[in-house]
């Protein structure tokens, strides 16, 4: 399901939206820096992460520290020079001056780097942990059933380091300019108490406003990714059905559509810019009011001689640095905007998954037993949300090394009961006897294509196994594909593959992995729908020679060669087993007496 869905903020009440955003930090942060699991992180790992914490905090305090002395030291220096004019006095202070400088830059540099190897690590650690919840007990496919979840890829593969390295820029930079605002304000205290006290009641009016504006941009920061993951999905949309597309010449079509979630976009963005005007606005007169009302203060108490020019220098300097860091933080607000609306979505995502992957409580599920055979025992088979029977009280078994042809009308559920042998739908009673899965083989109709070697497609799902060019090669030949090692110039080679191969070569393809991996049953989904005849009779005798078990599902009469029973599904929900000579004969009754009731007509 891709459609836009952009989640409501609750804007009445302030203290729930903050409950719900540290609710979904925990979500996003407590697996890594506090895990309470047993499977989470090893804990040496966790206090390799604390400690290059500790020691990122170390280097702002360090850093701030230096700074508020260089400020003393500054004052010192220009009173040597204003009043004393000691030109000796002055040479012999450069070197520690140069020496503050060295610091500062070496902190500088090793807070930074610090930052950006905690941000490195942690995304790491985030993307592999959301993605093994994504790839782990099929979340990665009930989630487009059980879960109104936008654009998945789009939050794995976009909006997880963008988490990260917010979280690291804003926390940091709250620490920082926090210490730098608190350094100022005793500098302040120790020249003027009246500028601190001052700077104290307006910092604390300037935050209340700059929240309140924040709120308001936090919720379109929430929209605009939404927006633009539906953009994303789209053009993703066009490139995956590129040919489709051309057949029908539906460019103009596919045009509007991509425009009207582009529009999306940019309205969005254009509400977040004026938004972001206005506050603009208030940090900049914010931050200069401040140097400008101290001056008030400062010129007066000069021209009294009440202070020294040293004092005005420090004075300015702690006014800059007050300032500039409050600038710096409201700035730095827009980070924390997004940063919420990232976390926000990852944390809904994480939940969804996890959600997903539970066994449903209180509902009917079909018992899977697994043994050395399938079969299907009293069997009623629901569509996952519970609201349509597919199949009721099937009950049959497949015989080994034998062929079960299922057939029916088109959406009758064939594909459903094979979904079933996966263990991806399960929602209804009975039992289920089959197999470990790794001993099943499902080829779909639309063969799966990975991004990989030639080598790789071949031996798919079990890359690891260790097979000559010369077996490939063999293999190959047998599917009539012995023309396609030459096409891609070796086994592994990594090209294009839905760019190169047909349907038909996809599915030969398919026949190949079968051929290789020797499963112990085979389960195909009309697999043999694009190729000609003379194909697929080669293919099914391939198959019938591994003395696999397979189950087919298909329209063609030239299946019924491969088979010796038949699972039809008729009216709902119901369903007859019956030898394909049986069947056979059934079907050529029917049409018979079709063709007298024309005739008499």
């Amino acid at each position: 399901m891709q459609t836009s869905s952009v989640p409501e903020q609750n804007t009445a009440n302030p203290f729930s939206a903050l409950i719900k955003f540290w609710d979904d930090v925990k979500v996003v942060a407590q697996p890594y820096w506090y895990p309470t699991t047993a499977e989470g992180r090893a804990f040496a790992d966790v206090i390799r992460s604390w400690g290059m914490l500790i020691l990122l905090v170390l280097l702002i305090v360090a850093f701030i520290g230096v700074n508020a002395a260089n400020s003393y030291w500054n004052r010192y220096v220009i009173d040597i020079v204003v009043e004393e004019r000691d030109l000796d006095k002055y040479n012999n202070t450069l070197w520690l001056s140069s020496l503050i400088i060295i610091v500062m830059v070496i902190l500088t540099t090793f807070l930074r780097y610090v930052r950006k190897k905690i941000t490195l690590d942690w995304y790491k650690w985030l993307n592999n942990h959301i993605l093994a919840k994504y790839l782990s007990n099929q979340a990665y496919y009930k989630i487009n059933f059980k879960s109104d979840i936008d654009n998945p890829d789009q939050r794995l593969s976009q909006e997880i380091e963008p988490i990260t390295s917010s979280a690291l820029r804003f926390s940091t930079a709250l620490l920082e300019k926090v210490l730098e605002m608190g350094t100022a304000l005793i500098i302040l205290w120790t020249v003027s108490p009246e500028i601190a006290i001052y700077l104290i009641i307006y910092t604390i009016i300037g935050n209340l406003i700059a929240i309140y504006l924040n709120q308001a941009i936090n919720i379109v920061n929430q929209q605009e990714l939404a927006f633009k993951a539906d953009f994303a999905y789209c053009l993703t949309h066009v490139r995956n059905h590129a040919e489709s597309i051309a057949f029908f010449q539906g460019e103009k079509e596919e045009f509007n559509i991509i425009q009207r979630r582009f529009n999306n976009v940019i309205e969005t963005a254009e509400r977040r810019l004026n938004l972001e005007k206005g506050q603009d606005a208030f940090g900049r007169a914010y931050q200069s009011a401040i140097s400008v009302f101290s001056m008030f203060i400062l010129t007066p108490l000069f021209i009294q001689n009440q202070i020294d020019y040293g004092e005005i220098n420090q004075v300015s300097f702690a006014c800059f640095m007050f300032s500039n860091a409050l600038g710096e933080l409201i700035g730095e607000s827009n980070i924390f905007g997004r940063f919420s609306s990232y976390v926000n979505r990852l944390a809904e995502f994480s939940d969804a998954l996890q959600a997903v992957s539970k066994k449903p409580e209180n509902v009917n599920s079909i018992q899977v037993i697994e043994e050395e055979r399938l079969a299907f025992e009293c069997v009623t088979l629901q569509t996952p949300n519970y609201e349509q029977v597919i199949v009721e009280d099937l009950s049959l078994s497949v015989q080994p090394s034998g062929g079960l042809l299922i057939v029916g009308p088109s959406g009758r559920g064939k594909s459903s009961l094979l979904r079933a042998i996966a263990g991806l739908w399960n929602a209804g009673t009975g039992r289920l006897v089959r197999p470990p899965l790794k001993e099943v083989l499902f080829l779909p109709q639309r063969p799966y294509i990975i991004l990989g070697t030639l080598r790789e497609q071949l031996l798919y799902p079990h890359t690891d196994r260790q097979m000559s060019d010369s077996e490939l090669e063999e293999v190959l030949q047998q599917v009539n594909l012995q023309n396609l090692l030459t096409r891609v110039n070796g086994f592994d080679i990594e090209v294009r593959w839905e760019n190169i191969l047909s349907l038909g070569e996809q599915q030969r393809l398919a026949f190949a992995r079968v051929l290789i991996t020797r499963p112990s049953f085979t389960i195909l989904d009309e697999a043999t729908s694009a190729l000609d005849l003379t194909n697929e009779v080669n293919l099914y005798q391939q198959l019938q020679e591994t003395k696999t078990t397979f189950i087919s599902v298909g329209h063609r009469e030239s299946l019924f060669n491969y088979h010796q029973w038949v699972l039809e599904l008729t009216e709902d929900p119901h369903w007859q087993l019956i030898s394909v000579e049986d069947y056979q004969q059934q079907k050529a009754i029917v049409t018979a007496s079709v063709r007298t009731d024309c005739d008499a007509n």
